[in-house]
């Protein structure tokens, strides 16, 4: 990020002009890595492995761009389990999931669940709940991948992908026997497109491990059991191709992903479709925890208000809307037993949980259309008087977009329940955020956002946001 010049302000292209949704897409796809736990670029790299297949088994062209999206976001709704994980296995859901993928049998998920659950605790607490989560394994499993799936499948179809690429996310985890979740499904009733995703998921992750040889051994260890046995060879062909690893880490790959036309045969990425990808991703990063439920959304509101009451134009406060849904991006990167700890963090928790902006501004940054809105985004933190995360920006540095954004999320992070406190009453948030007026956030922007509230009629603020508003959640997403 930018700290030394704080006149920088890239050149605002249009988006319809300058971005592809393949490029988009795969940016943020690193942001699905970091909440799955894996090395940046899995999801590009699967999409590479699985196309390798797709001209292997020569699909028609439209197959092939469906196929190319659901390999790219066959991750879009990990981070919804992520809570849940911590819950039941008194663990790092990061380093779990990690892990996870690399279990293919009873024995090894029993050795995996003994190393896995609940570090740190006391023997007696490990004991407890390895009983608890041994004895309902296989129910626990089924609900925590079903709820991915479904909400991964779901946020596909919001995003207009086709309902193929939304099947293909939903039965990612199904096994050609039967043996796999959450409907149990076998042979070829398995979509085509999970079947492959899956297999070059299993493939990357041994890939980079182990090499290429203990990835093609591992599918044709599985055959029959997790994977159709007609696509193994077709796999391990492509993988047991000279200089397979070496094409697999080469810093060109993902240049070489999105040059594909399947990055480009589908959907323009114009200001409408920005806007729906942008209000999709915030629903992944909203589900990482309860307490984080429809942040993105509300503080996108309250963004909007802001700039209503400062005078923005219609687009570029759009724009800065579009920020405001994305700026915790990087949040999917932070444990869950960091973000709902109930109690203080310690220096070590808050040194990781002060690096969530920069996480979002890597992979905002990844987009050259997205540059500034990174920068704008990964400020929200700051401080007027230098003190504030991750930069430690003063007043010369913060830009008038940055402000607005602080203020906006400081609002709903006082308005709204977190794991060690309720909601504050909008007389109380109003108290805390007099004091920070001038050293901490600008006053101009505290002040239009408090002409917002009042022009609402809002009462209260114990229900953690203001009534109404194009980026209110609708009731079944409030209710998951």
């Amino acid at each position: 990020m930018t700290r030394q010049d704080p006149s920088f302000s890239p050149a605002r292209a249009t988006p319809q002009d300058t971005l592809q949704l393949g490029e988009l897409l795969g940016a943020l796809s690193h942001a699905l890595d970091l909440t799955e736990g894996q090395p940046k670029g899995h999801c590009v790299r699967c999409c590479w492995i699985g196309m390798q297949v797709a001209r292997e088994l020569e699909m028609p062209p439209q197959a092939r761009s469906d196929l190319f999206f659901t390999l790219l976001l066959k991750d879009l709704g990990c981070s919804s389990n992520a809570a849940r994980i911590c819950q039941l296995y008194l663990t790092d859901d990061l380093s779990f999931k990690h892990s996870f993928k690399t279990v293919s049998g009873t024995r090894q998920g029993i050795e995996f669940l003994l190393r896995n659950t609940a570090l740190g605790a006391s023997p007696l607490q490990k004991l407890k709940t390895l009983g608890h989560v041994i004895a309902r394994n296989g129910q626990l499993a089924g609900e925590l991948i079903e709820t991915r799936c479904n909400r991964g499948a779901g946020i596909a179809r919001q995003m207009r992908f086709s309902e193929d690429v939304a099947e293909g996310i939903a039965s990612l985890d199904e096994h050609w026997d039967g043996g796999g979740q959450p409907q149990g499904l076998t042979g070829t009733a398995i979509p085509l497109f999970s079947r492959i995703a899956l297999m070059a998921q299993v493939a990357d992750v041994f890939a980079a491990s182990a090499g290429a040889e203990a990835a093609a051994a591992e599918l044709e260890a599985r055959a029959g059991s997790w994977f159709d046995p007609d696509l193994v060879p077709v796999f391990t062909a492509v993988i047991r191709r000279p200089g397979f690893l070496q094409e697999l880490a080469d810093p060109g790959l993902e240049t070489e992903v999105f040059a594909t036309r399947h990055a480009r045969h589908i959907h323009p990425v114009d200001e409408d479709y920005l806007d729906e990808i942008a209000r999709a991703f915030s629903l992944v990063i909203d589900a990482k925890s309860p307490f984080t439920h429809g942040h993105s959304q509300r503080v996108a509101r309250y963004t909007g208000l802001i700039c209503d009451q400062l005078g923005y134009s219609t687009e570029r406060r759009r724009w800065m809307v579009r920020g405001a849904l994305l700026h915790d991006i990087g949040k999917l990167g932070v444990s869950n037993t960091i973000l709902d700890k109930p109690g203080k963090m310690t220096e070590e928790e808050f040194a990781l949980m002060k690096r969530h902006p920069v996480l979002g501004h890597e992979v905002l940054s990844r987009i050259a259309a997205f540059r500034e809105l990174a920068e704008v985004s990964a400020a929200h933190h700051e401080r007027l008087d230098g003190k504030g995360y991750p930069y430690g920006l003063d007043a010369s540095q913060l830009t008038q977009e940055m402000r607005v954004m602080a203020v906006a999320d400081i609002f709903d992070a006082l308005t709204a329940d977190r794991p060690y406190r309720a909601a504050l009453p909008l007389e109380k948030t109003y108290a805390i955020m007099d004091d920070l007026a001038g050293p901490g956030i600008d006053p101009e922007c505290y002040a239009a956002l408090q002409d917002a509230v009042t022009a609402s009629g809002w009462p209260s603020a114990s229900d953690g946001a203001l009534p109404g508003g194009e980026w209110e959640l609708p009731p079944a997403e409030r209710s998951a």
